[in-house]
């Protein structure tokens, strides 16, 4: 899982979930291309036979997941016909803003959550109210967290498709070693701090803490808002993560090395490398890690919420999310198709959960297919204790900058505090910025 592979990626958001955008033609400045909102969206398409082009960055296992799901609803819709084009998440995002202000854009796409705003706010993509609306979906048909990450400026951008949070991945014969039940993985700090003192003493160094944004600046993030704090203001005027949240939670990751938890310097991936061959006990790591772990043979493993080390339930998250992207001709067939398909995808979410995801839609989630994916369900039962970034555009740019204030605390370069405070003078800085350069 190295930073090379932005292919599926792992990009699952750069800076903390969110993903900065390259390559983007024009600011949020400029004058707004008017065009015309679409109808409701209908939950089947009569309309004259049309082709759409869906544009993902879904380059590893879950790509063909996807492809059948598009053979799937080709085969069902015989009007619409989908053509999936796939490329590595960094070029789909370069490609995406130049395809559509050059005139030569997808229909529709998916972005993660964390890039919504910011091609809303350069018009790159649609509202989608009335698919929300015609549909009859609502907050209470996903989940909070996850439905108002889609909202920018009032507008709903985009519909959610699911959510990739963090999870607590164990090795069980690592704890069986050790002593500790492979079947109870902690699930408070104290229990967590205990298992960790027990595997030292069996010379183990249980948890090995990632100075990189995957999943070191995830982790951070967790540990930040179980402690009550917050990366941002709700509304990003200002950086928030350098307060004593902030502090305290960065704090708990670099003493892991301190205590002997940790290795120092540990390098891209090697902390997931290590839970495979048995040199770490515990992982925290997104649910795209399942059918990794289930693919090493004799690995004996299980996946649990992140433990609670604050004072409350938190894990980092991000979620992929139709958009309908922006055209010089606006054609209204087929917006509508195109909408037909996103709920189409969206109530045949199950066979996309068993790629390794969290179905956004609660009734998918709820049922007892999804349930029998015992992974999946064990780090969906977080799904209400979520956080995102703000929907505030250029977010990734500020988000960055904590990344490298946690790579610098984590490799002993900086304290936390330190790090934290010099990185919210920039980040302020980079917010205010945007502001200017997007719009308040």
């Amino acid at each position: 899982m190295s930073l090379d592979n932005l292919s599926r990626r792992r990009v699952l958001g750069l800076g903390l979930g969110a993903l900065a955008l390259t390559g983007c033609g024009g600011g949020g400045g400029g004058p707004r291309q008017a065009q015309a909102p679409a109808s409701a969206a209908p939950t089947a398409y009569d309309g004259p036979a049309v082709s759409l082009s869906f544009w993902n960055g879904f380059t590893g296992g879950d790509g063909p997941v996807m492809k059948r799901l598009v053979e799937q609803f080709n085969t069902e819709n015989p009007t619409i016909k989908v053509a999936m084009n796939v490329y590595e998440w960094a070029d789909y995002y370069a490609k995406v803003p130049a395809a559509v202000t050059a005139g030569q854009g997808p229909d529709l796409g998916i972005m993660h959550v964390d890039s919504v705003a910011t091609n809303a706010a350069r018009t790159i993509v649609l509202p989608l109210d009335d698919v929300a609306t015609a549909l009859s979906l609502t907050e209470a048909d996903f989940s909070p967290p996850v439905w108002r990450a889609g909202v920018y400026k009032g507008a709903r951008y985009s519909i959610p498709l699911d959510v990739h949070p963090l999870g607590l991945f164990y090795n069980k014969k690592v704890l069986s070693k050790a002593g500790l039940d492979p079947d109870k993985p902690p699930t408070t700090g104290e229990e967590y701090l205990t298992a960790l003192e027990t595997l030292k003493k069996a010379g183990v160094q249980g948890h090995w803490a990632t100075p990189f944004q995957f999943t070191g600046s995830m982790q951070f993030g967790s540990l930040l808002y179980q402690h009550g704090g917050q990366l941002f203001a709700d509304d990003a005027s200002v950086s928030r993560f350098a307060e004593e949240p902030g502090v305290q939670a960065l704090t708990w990751l670099v003493d892991l090395i301190a205590k002997g938890y940790s290795p120092k310097n540990v390098g891209q991936d090697a902390d997931f490398l290590a839970l495979q061959n048995g040199k770490a006990a515990f992982n925290w790591n997104g649910i795209w890690s399942i059918n990794t772990l289930r693919e090493v043979e004799g690995l004996e493993w299980g996946v649990a919420p992140l433990p609670q080390i604050g004072a409350k339930r938190a894990a980092w998250a991000g979620s992929h999310q139709f958009v309908v992207f922006r055209q010089r001709r606006p054609d209204q067939n087929k917006l509508t198709a195109a909408k037909v398909f996103i709920n189409w995808i969206s109530n045949h979410s199950l066979e996309w959960a068993k790629g390794g995801q969290v179905p956004a839609r609660r009734s998918i989630r709820d049922g007892a297919e999804f349930q029998a994916l015992k992974e999946q369900a064990a780090i969906g039962s977080q799904i209400d204790d979520l956080y995102f970034l703000p929907s505030v555009a250029g977010i990734g740019d500020a988000s960055a900058v904590v990344d490298q204030a946690i790579n610098a605390a984590v490799l002993l370069k900086k304290s936390p505090k330190d790090a934290l405070t010099e990185a919210a003078a920039k980040v302020d800085k980079i917010l205010e910025q945007n502001r200017r350069k997007y719009g308040a």
